[in-house]
Order: C-alpha cells, then sequence, then structure tokens
C-alpha cells in the first residue's frame, strides 16, 4: 500500500499472504525439530534445571519439584511446536491452536526474562485469522485515522517471474541453512556451530568461568585479565560460553595491549563450562593463542570436544 497508495482495501494473490504464514510456519516448525534430541525428551533439560527457580512460588511452586513436571513441560513444547503450523492452518482448529497459542507465550513471558519475543508471536499469529477478522480490525484502526478517497483495485504486480525467484531462493535458504551445523563434528550444543539462525529457542542451559591470560614474548611479563574490567556481566556470562565471543573479547585484549605498547600479546584463556545440569568441563584448548586465530565457517578445532575431563 505504501509503494502503490491507489490500494486500500483491494485483493491480493493469497501467495502474498502464504509467504507470510510461511515464514511463520518455518519458525514454529524448527523449533520443534531442534527439541526432537535426547537432553529435551529424555533428560528434560534445561527445563529440570530453570524450574528448580519456581519451586518457592506460592502455591504451585511445589509441582516444579517434580521431574515429572519438566517432561510433560519438555514433551508438550516438542508437540506445541511442530504441530502449530498446521492447526493455525485449518478453520476448524484455528480457535483451539490460537488460544493455544496465547496461553504458551503468556506462560513463558511470565517465567522467563525474553522481551517482547511472545507478544510478537502472539499478534504476528493474527495472519493465520480469516479476512472477515482483518477486514472488521482494519474498519476498528480506521475509525480514529482521516479519511482519504482512494480507488480500489486489485494488485496485479507485472514482475512476477523475479518475484517468484526471489521468494524461492529466499526460502530455500529458510529450509538449508539450519541444518548447516550437520557439518560440524562434536555436540552443537557444546561447539554452538551452526547454532546461530537455526530457530533454537531456549533449548540450552551454560554457565561458564573464563580466565584470560596475555603474555609479552619480548619481556615475558604476564597478566591474568580481570573480565569486569572490560565487559558488564551480562556481557562476561555471555561471552564465557560462546565460541565467536570468546574470540571477540581476545581481540579485544589483543588491540588493549598493543595500545599500551606490548607488540606482539599472546591471549590464552582457561575456560569452564556446564551444559545442561552437567559437570563442568574444560572448553576449550587452553594453550592456543586467540589472538592470532580469525572467527569464520571453518570448524573451531581449538574447542575441546565435551567428553573431554
Amino acid at each position: 500500500a505504501l509503494i502503490w497508495p491507489f490500494i486500500t482495501r483491494s485483493h491480493v494473490p493469497f501467495w502474498t499472504i502464504g509467504i507470510l504464514r510461511l515464514q511463520l510456519g518455518i519458525v514454529y516448525f524448527f523449533a520443534g525439530v531442534a527439541k526432537l534430541n535426547t537432553d529435551w525428551l529424555f533428560c528434560a533439560e534445561p527445563l529440570r534445571t530453570w524450574f528448580l527457580a519456581f519451586t518457592q512460588t506460592p502455591i504451585v511452586g511445589k509441582l516444579f519439584e517434580y521431574k515429572l513436571t519438566a517432561f510433560l513441560f519438555s514433551w508438550a513444547g516438542a508437540i506445541y511446536d511442530l504441530s502449530m503450523p498446521f492447526l493455525l492452518s485449518f478453520r476448524k482448529t484455528l480457535p483451539y491452536a490460537y488460544m493455544a497459542v496465547v496461553g504458551f507465550h503468556v506462560i513463558t513471558w511470565i517465567m522467563f526474562p525474553i522481551g517482547m519475543f511472545p507478544w510478537v508471536m502472539i499478534t504476528l499469529t493474527w495472519v493465520f485469522f480469516p479476512t472477515a477478522f482483518h477486514e472488521k480490525l482494519i474498519s476498528t484502526i480506521e475509525r480514529f485515522l482521516p479519511k482519504r478517497n482512494a480507488e480500489t483495485k486489485n494488485w496485479k504486480p507485472s514482475f512476477r517471474k523475479p518475484l517468484a525467484a526471489f521468494f524461492l531462493i529466499f526460502f530455500a535458504f529458510q529450509l538449508v541453512f539450519p541444518f548447516r551445523y550437520l557439518a560440524y563434528p562434536g555436540n552443537l550444543f557444546w561447539t554452538e556451530q551452526g547454532f546461530r539462525f537455526s530457530w533454537r529457542v531456549m533449548l540450552i542451559e551454560k554457565a561458564g568461568s573464563a580466565l584470560f591470560h596475555v603474555y609479552d614474548p619480548e619481556t615475558g611479563k604476564e597478566w591474568d585479565i580481570h573480565n569486569p574490567h572490560y565487559l558488564s556481566p551480562v556481557q562476561e556470562k555471555q561471552m564465557s560460553t560462546q565460541p565467536d565471543l570468546i574470540l571477540q573479547y581476545a581481540h579485544i585484549l589483543e588491540n588493549e595491549f598493543k595500545s599500551i605498547g606490548v607488540a606482539d600479546p599472546v591471549v590464552t584463556a582457561d575456560i569452564f563450562v556446564a551444559l545442561n545440569g552437567r559437570r563442568s568441563k574444560r572448553f576449550i584448548d587452553p594453550n592456543v593463542d586467540l589472538s592470532e586465530l580469525e572467527d569464520g565457517w571453518q570448524h573451531k578445532e581449538w574447542i575441546l570436544s565435551d567428553d573431554a575431563r
């Protein structure tokens, strides 16, 4: 409507709505596929760990002490994500599916600090609603807007083939890119190689402690880094478990020490990480000079195996 102002309440091809539904469906479906792993289904992690924080909640707190509660939530979450794109797509199941959407996202908003995400999803799901719902919504909004005289026309784009090619490539990318983790060895949740941009929402609980060292080969001087001097508590928490952020921080330290006269600082780190309630393990090779490494698509061989002790 912004591009073609004469369009007000015209009919548009179904694919213009379908692409929005497909995009939202991809988010739900891949979130469900991502939950089909041993930790989520058979260990109820990380929900078991997270639920311990709610045991003192009035009235319902006792329920969070039981393993069964975490298992029920884990399996319900997987079924919810996998089935929601389909249940929202059929008119008979749409009302019940949307009630589940509202209930699910309100509960997650109450229990977990995930910002506006629940409300965004609750609102975006309206794209599955029938035309009558949106007509009524638009009519209500228009009461508060100045009236304008515009001709209503059907929209028929003259560049259908390029547009179709664009969306074909776009959604092919959306469907393939989340599986890039299969190209990397090791446990995805441990290494996080291929984790980003794969719709893996709230699947892991990682806690880490990181001690960085800087060494000057010319003088033999060594420094142990006090992370809070450079990072906020949130930054330090995120950095200590995520390989790409570890490298970013190492380069920050490298540049910092170069600025005070250290020509070629060697930056190493001794980092221990606990994943989904397990015992803490050494995360990266403590002898690797992180300042010499660059982040990229290649496998990060300096990340230790999750079986290493």
